[in-house]
């Protein structure tokens, strides 16, 4: 049920701070912390915050040397 809205392009949870509307409400919440400034996810190694955990499994890679990606013309 929730997948369905992805496709009727219904954004039914809206930000109070700017008005921009979501399709689910753990986006608006990932979108709140923009506003708020609140960076729940924490390096280990480091101490640095962010905001998306993606940012931080990105984030990690400069301690790990974990290079994921390749250039098709470099390597």
């Amino acid at each position: 049920a929730r997948h369905r809205i992805t496709h009727t392009g219904e954004r039914p949870f809206t930000c109070a701070a700017c008005g921009k509307g979501f399709s689910q409400n753990s986006n608006l919440a990932a979108h709140r912390r923009i506003h708020t400034g609140e960076k729940p996810f924490g390096c280990r190694d480091c101490g640095k915050r962010f905001g998306e955990g993606s940012a931080l499994v990105q984030h990690r890679r400069t301690h790990t040397g974990e290079r994921p990606y390749s250039c098709a013309e470099c390597g």
